[in-house]
């Protein structure tokens, strides 16, 4: 029997609606809106597109949005010089470089001059640092979607053995440690697991964020496990045997059978990273209003 498909779609509009009434009440409380800057450095199509519906998804939500364009020539200094400005703006709430950036910057380097109260992509050393210690911070967004679709998913996560597959500073990591967070058992796999497929079979709660195509077969899949695929990879239609293109880090069709749920790609992490985006700006605006009232 198929497992249930979770729907990201469905469960994305739902966080987005929320955070839109909680704006409301937040401009109500407080006579402003919180507000979210982008910087986009470059002319990258597919960056682009992403902060086009950032923007977007701030008007939905009843947010300011400020949209910072750098050319893909501009200094480590320029950027830097941006992020400043922003940083000193109280109209912004929170701030989002868009990566990656021209190779001739350092990414990691410029987020981490971004004010951690306003790191809305939670990427700083010290939001990094918060969520390892489990104190208040801002966290991940995608992360945090998977963790909203494993809370509609009925995954219990106390004592379940959780395996993620991936160890990146923009994933892998936060997601182990929001998963250890919730007191699950995690094991965190990478290019040097030995005997991958062995290690994935035991999971609970499987998690693929690899970036290599259907990489995760049946027998990579315990039966009854809740598998989140945060995989997006483009082969031709005829590989992909759909007309977008797209499919996953997981074989849907054969580790459906297997699972007792599965999120589809598209339209299942995707659509939750921007509105839990939506939902870091809305947070950052409230703690930074608690603190400027202490």
């Amino acid at each position: 029997m198929a497992g249930e498909i979770i729907d990201g779609r469905a469960i994305a509009a739902e966080v987005r609606g929320d955070v839109a009434e909680r704006v409301a009440a937040f401009g109500q409380r407080t006579g402003t809106v919180p507000g979210l800057a982008t910087i986009l450095v470059g002319e990258d199509p597919a960056s682009a597109v992403y902060v086009g519906g950032k923007q977007r998804a701030c008007a939905e939500a009843g947010m300011a949005a400020f949209d910072e364009r750098l050319p893909a020539q501009a200094s480590h200094d320029q950027v830097a010089e941006t992020i400043a400005r922003l940083n000193g703006d109280e109209r912004v709430s929170g701030i989002l470089l868009q990566l990656p950036v021209p190779a001739h910057l350092d990414g990691p380097a410029l987020t981490g001059l971004i004010d951690p109260a306003k790191d809305v992509d939670g990427l700083t050393p010290v939001n990094a640092g918060l969520l390892c210690l489990g104190r208040e911070g801002l966290r991940p967004c995608t992360p945090l979607g998977v963790m909203e679709l494993l809370r509609h998913a009925d995954a219990r996560l106390e004592g379940a053995e959780a395996v993620v597959i991936g160890r990146s500073n923009l994933f892998g990591k936060p997601m182990s440690a929001l998963l250890l967070a919730a007191n699950a058992t995690v094991t965190t796999c990478h290019s040097r697991t030995r005997d991958l497929a062995g290690v994935c079979a035991r999971a609970d709660i499987l998690i693929a964020a690899v970036g290599r195509a259907r990489i995760v077969t049946a027998d990579f899949v315990k039966e009854g496990a809740v598998v989140i695929d945060v995989g997006m990879n483009r082969l031709s239609p005829q590989e992909a045997g759909n007309r977008s293109g797209l499919v996953g880090d997981v074989d849907f069709a054969a580790v459906c059978e297997r699972a007792r749920a599965i999120t589809p790609v598209p339209g299942g992490v995707g659509p939750m990273t921007i509105a839990m985006l939506m939902g870091n700006t809305l947070q950052a605006a409230e703690m930074q209003l608690r603190a400027a009232l202490r």
